[in-house]
């Protein structure tokens, strides 16, 4: 079993992975370190547990020496870092299992490292901890902020009242900016990973929030694809011109 601990490009945040295979290692190793990262590695996943706490970690549960669920449990009961269960199991009840015992997202493999990086970011958006102790809890793009903690949202500082799902919606296309969530995923973390309604419930939360924003073209639709929240990196510039 092979860890590596990875910096982002800034110091304060890092990044635990767990993979067995050292191919599969080796190629992580390389991606990461060309995204910006640094790696090194131990070889088993009881090192892990002694390791001093990571902003994020990515578990393998395939590990030679401790089942991977209960180094799952033992990292979330020893630390609040978002933990990204990176495996080849694809079954649900896997998927249920490592949510429950605190995984904060779950990978399938085979994966791209543009997905896997993607995630990584996703989860430190969500709100956990960097190892300098501040939270990220505040989702900001362009005049949108997205308060985690108390659940409030603001558009132009102007605050806007949204219905749970409302504010589910929001914060799952919030989390990672630009990038297409499909219909399917969307629903599976506003509503349920277990819904077997229609997906089209989607559409009538996504029309009424597109609504109290106040901005319609800020929620894409990808036909036949997904959603995704527009590229609006020039909004705050324009915000702050005008003031």
């Amino acid at each position: 079993m092979s860890i590596y601990r990875v910096s982002v490009s800034s110091p304060q945040v890092s990044v635990l992975v767990v993979e067995d295979d050292p191919g599969i290692a080796t190629q992580l190793v390389r991606g990461l370190e060309r995204a910006g990262y640094t790696a090194d590695s131990v070889a088993m996943g009881a090192e892990a547990l002694r390791r001093p706490p990571s902003d994020v970690i990515l578990l393998d549960l395939g590990l030679p020496d401790v089942d991977g669920m209960d180094v799952c449990r033992r990292l979330r009961a020893d630390s609040d870092a978002a933990i990204i269960v990176v495996t080849a199991r694809g079954e649900e009840a896997d998927r249920v299992l490592a949510l429950d015992e605190g995984a904060d997202d779950y990978l399938v493999k085979p994966f791209g490292l543009a997905e896997l990086l993607a995630r990584i970011r996703a989860v430190l958006r969500r709100g956990h901890r960097t190892s300098g102790g501040t939270a990220a809890e505040v989702l900001r793009h362009g005049p949108l902020n997205i308060d985690l903690r108390t659940r409030k949202v603001t558009m132009s500082g102007m605050e806007v009242a949204l219905t749970p799902k409302e504010f589910a919606i929001l914060e799952c296309l919030a989390a990672d900016p630009g990038r297409l969530i499909s219909r399917q995923e969307i629903v599976e973390r506003a509503w349920d990973e277990h819904w077997y309604g229609p997906t089209k419930v989607l559409d009538v939360h996504l029309a009424a929030l597109r609504r109290k924003l106040g901005d319609p073209a800020l929620i894409e639709t990808v036909y036949g694809h997904g959603f995704r929240l527009a590229d609006r990196s020039a909004m705050a510039d324009q915000s702050d011109s005008a003031d």
